[in-house]
């Protein structure tokens, strides 16, 4: 059985307004699945349709084995949920939010404060339990949301741009955290970022997003090999960047030329046999270049690739890896 099967999804707003257009989506029981796209791409929107938040135009889904119309309360007591903006009390303690959200779920007094008890030891809070959440740190306040997710043992974990806001140092450590839950607790994690190198570390698969399309899905790894070669990216002035595009895209070895703001991005066969020439070509062609940069694909050229554009203020990968 599928953690969550999706056929059609689709969400549309008045004024013919689509943020959802027609998504298929399958997510393995215990695997981290990520969704990954910019900002009003339909992520979000697709979360809070599997997590009965908002009800679809089209399309049917079972999430954690439940109808989407018919079985609503029981899909609401199988999942977890981590919303962009963590709905914490300020004043309250970290102890007590945990143990508030425990009863909700319907665990006797005794069971909530030691499921509480577990959860905060899960992701680190065991020291501030006491503390009030306002003077929790932003990392630390994502860790204590997601511990309020997964306090009632859900089987399937929603997490919508968890890092969002973070500095580095924090979302690396959300990061593990998520991994060792996953690992640890076989939680399956459905995950939306516009981090590339979140989704490259974090995900068993990736589903990238593009305008309530999905328009490509893999592992990070089977993803960046779809992108055949080397990457070759070249900056010029922006008043030469046509005729650079015309000139490289005559040239033998070169798959592909995207153009950018400043630069121009080509899918070669063998970038460092073809850097000399590029720039023969360019200097012949009188155009100055800036400068030239070898690399191997990333998901931000997979990205390049499905969509034609970048993924605009995500943060760069730091070194390879799944």
């Amino acid at each position: 059985m599928h953690a969550i099967e999706a056929r059609g999804l689709r969400k549309e707003y008045p004024g013919a307004v689509v943020a959802v257009d027609g998504i298929d989506l399958e997510v393995e029981e215990g695997e981290i699945f990520a969704f990954l796209g910019p900002n009003g791409a339909g992520k979000t929107t697709t979360v809070r349709i599997l997590t009965t938040l908002l009800r679809p135009t089209a399309g049917t889904a079972t999430v954690a084995g439940f109808d989407l119309y018919r079985e609503q309360r029981e899909i609401r007591q199988s999942i977890g949920v981590a919303l962009q903006e963590a709905g914490l009390d300020a004043i309250a303690t970290g102890r007590e939010l945990l143990e508030l959200q425990a009863k909700l779920f319907g665990l006797p007094a005794a069971a909530a404060r030691r499921r509480a008890g577990e959860r905060r030891g899960l992701v680190g809070l065991v020291d501030a339990a006491e503390r009030q959440i306002k003077t929790y740190s932003g990392g630390m306040k994502r860790r204590l949301d997601l511990a309020s997710a997964l306090v009632h043992g859900p089987r399937l974990l929603f997490l919508d741009e968890p890092t969002e806001g973070l500095d580095p140092a924090s979302r690396h450590s959300l990061w593990q955290e998520v991994s060792r839950l996953n690992s640890t607790l076989g939680v399956t994690v459905f995950l939306t970022t516009h981090y590339l190198e979140e989704a490259d570390r974090l995900a068993d698969r990736v589903a990238i997003i593009d305008r309530g399309r999905i328009v490509s899905e893999g592992t990070p790894s089977a993803l960046k090999a779809s992108v055949s070669g080397d990457i070759v990216t070249i900056s010029v002035s922006r008043e030469h960047l046509d005729e650079a595009h015309t000139v490289l895209a005559r040239l033998d070895g070169v798959a592909e030329v995207r153009l950018e703001i400043e630069s121009l991005t080509l899918f070669v066969d063998d970038g460092s046999s073809i850097v000399a020439s590029v720039i023969r070509a360019l200097d012949s062609s009188g155009v100055s270049v800036g400068s030239v940069a070898v690399s191997r694909p990333t998901l931000d050229e997979v990205f390049l690739r499905a969509t034609g554009s970048r993924l605009e203020g995500a943060a760069p990968e730091q070194g390879g890896g799944e």
